[in-house]
């Protein structure tokens, strides 16, 4: 086969081959949805949020995601962080509201960018996608969990360790889940049950959370706390209301609910707002 031929076939692989994939352009949004099947990110043109100064009740919380948020957005070493606990005490939205006040503090240093769980899989493709990006970003995999069967824990394990290439340092991983470690008892225990070294498979299993370097815990409010979420909410949107009817209508509905959270409270605010005929739009 002479030099020619070689020339001509390597070229003709040249041109098969997929182009490697661009550099997406963080700069035209705050906020972006990853969508894998095209490999895209679409932006985001208003971001759900809340004020980081109206979720109440988790201020220890607060103070351990921002500060990491904010050294990440400074080029300061930080760490992934996983969010796990009870449900509707505001996860999600303190990233959210974390990322917010990271750009109102050194403006347009981080995008922040949502997976979906079923598209975790790809998240190395997505992590090579923003490899060479000049902003950073965060990446929000909200309502995180793995049932039994599904092996993606163990591509995310590697992830999180940073592989051969390593995690790029202009990336971190934020996480929210009910589940302090990320999958039900019972495929621990399957994991334990149907090993040759149950102790060791149980470790894997676990470990997941431990790549992790900030593990934040939520729990249950209790009723003063309840409160103080309603009473910022309703001064937050000056709703014409006394602090006692609001406390009593409060307490009814959360009594309806069946339980008192940050989602809870917001819920009624929008309610209440509703039938006070108040619009929402000051604080979020």
């Amino acid at each position: 086969m002479n030099d020619d031929l070689l020339r001509r076939i390597a070229e003709a692989v040249e041109r098969l081959a997929p182009p490697p994939p661009a550099t997406p352009d963080l700069a035209c949004a705050d906020a972006f949805v990853w969508h894998p099947a095209t490999g895209r990110l679409a932006p985001v043109k208003r971001v759900a949020r809340v004020a980081l100064e109206l979720l109440k009740g988790v201020e220890l919380q607060k103070q351990q995601v921002l500060e990491n948020t904010l050294r990440f957005a400074q080029g300061l070493p930080a760490n992934n962080a996983m969010l796990w606990g009870a449900r509707g005490m505001g996860k999600s939205s303190l990233v959210k509201a974390a990322h917010a006040e990271a750009n109102q503090q050194f403006p347009k240093a981080l995008a922040l960018i949502e997976i979906h769980r079923e598209d975790i899989g790809t998240l190395p493709e997505l992590l090579n996608l923003l490899r060479d990006a000049t902003r950073r970003s965060v990446i929000l995999c909200d309502d995180l969990s793995f049932e039994k069967g599904d092996a993606d824990y163990k591509a995310l394990k590697s992830v999180l360790d940073g592989g051969i290439e390593g995690r790029p340092d202009n990336v971190l991983f934020y996480a929210t889940s009910n589940r302090r470690h990320l999958m039900p008892r019972e495929m621990i225990d399957n994991e334990r049950s149907t090993a040759i070294n149950p102790g060791e498979a149980v470790e894997e299993a676990v470990s997941l959370s431990d790549r992790f370097g900030l593990w934040i815990g939520f729990h249950n409010s209790d009723q003063q706390q309840y409160f103080a979420m309603v009473e910022g909410y309703a001064a937050a949107f000056e709703l014409p209301i006394s602090n006692e009817d609001l406390r009593a209508a409060a307490v009814e509905w959360s009594m309806t609910r069946g339980s008192r959270s940050g989602r809870v409270a917001w819920q009624f605010i929008q309610d209440l707002a509703g039938r006070l005929g108040v619009r929402l739009t000051s604080a979020t």
